[in-house]
């Protein structure tokens, strides 16, 4: 299990580790705002039980590990075994046995006890403004209201409360990662000719890579024949929708469910086919470049496929980019993230008003090196900021302004300027290929650091959980 199956995965977080998606690309590095660039897993994403699911009753609750003298419980290894035996079976993979599942969780959350307990001798923090963001985030996703999410969960046996707190959790991870990890990661020219000449020397037939763009109509669990009638009907004016030649980002915008509609434009990025569900492949496997399949179905739901790129092993030349503006304020002890996202949402009821000008205010106020030019960042491939960042921009229309928004730099505002699909220059596939060879390094430093943590610990184990 890679790390983002362990920030996220045990703790029922799947949409970002189910769909990684955007093609990635760094910020060069000293240009405006370039302390957006993208260094981090994706923000936390919960899915929700499915109504009515329930849990099974706990035994008496005994302790089975002790973490630098911290306990772990019983309950809390079978709460969490459960809940991601239950999002495996709703995405249809294979059960491990029970007993074998439970030492994984366990395993899994003493390093994650040891991660938060190193986040808080560090003094580091989450706000209640950023859980409650991260909170509307996780209800979108799954769309349902705030109100509707919890009482789903607390028909699962999760309060408000305990929810809230292990997404406070795993933003306090996130933030510890940042800083301890993925901030110390560098990348040398040296090491992108390596990367750049190890692709072109595999390039051949076997090595084709596709970045295919992607429309799911999600049917419901149980959806009655009417409801699966309709999200049929759905899917399929999506498809008439490209194959009659309009804009397969505007498209994705209004139709998709999946969260790459709105930070990539709908495009899963370049990737060998075997990275791709077998359908997806199968199902454009004769296509050629724009050519658009579907809708097919899984158990997700209708899908519309586009080809957009094909590449022998080197980086997709085929992306949406977005032309955006920002006003950051950042926080610290003299201005918490609640102060500032109440400051910003003035500056939004200001600018949509009429009664100031974006560009101006972020003249003014805005903390970034981007405020001179009135906080404008240029045109930025997929993946050029943090997760959050491009989730807040691609959810505007060009024009729109974003509510406030929390990131690892301090509190955003965000104007979508435009899109528009471009091909990449040399420059900006060596940039995205640099990116690829960062996430590799961050990948085995992640994996050292942990190993390190673990190595420090006091770790004693008690009883076998059950």
């Amino acid at each position: 299990m890679n790390h983002r199956a362990i920030a996220l995965g045990l703790a029922c977080l799947a949409s970002f580790v189910t769909h990684g998606a955007a093609a990635q690309g760094l910020r060069p590095s000293g240009a405006a705002g370039a302390g957006l660039s993208r260094t981090s897993p994706a923000a936390p994403s919960f899915t929700l039980p499915a109504p009515g699911a329930g849990t099974a009753l706990r035994q008496a609750d005994f302790i089975v590990a002790v973490v630098n003298s911290e306990p772990v419980t019983n309950n809390e290894v079978r709460s969490r075994a459960e809940r991601v035996a239950q999002q495996m079976a709703q995405q249809g993979g294979k059960l491990p046995p029970r007993e074998a599942l439970a030492r994984e969780v366990l395993e899994r959350l003493i390093v994650e006890k040891i991660q938060l307990q190193l986040a808080r001798e560090a003094g580091m923090r989450v706000d209640d403004f950023a859980v409650g963001q991260a909170e509307e985030s996780v209800a979108k996703q799954n769309s349902v209201s705030v109100a509707e999410m919890h009482r789903r969960l607390a028909a699962d046996g999760i309060s408000k409360e305990r929810f809230r707190e292990e997404l406070r959790n795993q933003l306090l991870l996130q933030r510890l990662r940042e800083r301890d990890v993925q901030s110390r990661v560098r990348v040398s020219d040296l090491d992108v000719d390596q990367y750049l000449r190890e692709q072109q020397s595999s390039a051949d037939a076997s090595k084709v890579e596709i970045n295919l763009g992607h429309i799911l109509v999600r049917v419901p669990e149980n959806a009655s024949p009417d409801q699966v009638a309709e999200r049929q009907a759905r899917a399929q004016r999506a498809a008439d929708k490209v194959r009659a030649g309009e804009d397969f980002a505007a498209v994705a915008r209004e139709f998709s469910d999946a969260p790459e509609a709105k930070t990539a434009g709908g495009l899963l990025g370049l990737r060998p086919a075997d990275r791709y569900p077998e359908l997806f492949v199968s199902a454009t496997a004769q296509l050629p470049v724009g050519g658009i399949a579907g809708p097919v179905r899984s158990g997700a739901g209708f899908h519309v496929l586009k080809m957009a790129d094909k590449s022998t092993g080197g980086v997709s030349t085929l992306v949406i980019q977005s032309h955006a503006r920002h006003i950051l304020l950042r926080t610290g002890p003299q201005l918490t993230e609640s102060a500032a996202a109440a400051r910003l949402a003035d500056y939004r009821r200001r600018i949509v008003a009429g009664r100031a000008d974006f560009a101006e205010l972020a003249r003014e106020h805005s903390q970034d090196g981007s405020a001179k030019q009135g906080g404008d960042l240029g045109w930025a491939n997929p993946g050029r900021y943090v997760p959050e960042f491009e989730q807040a921009m691609g959810a505007l229309k060009p024009g729109e302004v974003s509510e406030p928004l929390v990131s690892r730099f301090g509190v955003h505002l965000i104007q979508l300027v435009a899109r528009r699909e471009a091909k990449l220059t040399q420059r900006e596939q060596r940039d995205m290929a640099r990116d690829t060879v960062r996430e590799k390094k961050v990948e085995e430093a992640f994996t050292n650091w942990l190993q390190e943590l673990r190595g420090r610990a006091y770790v004693e184990y008690r009883e076998a959980p059950q």
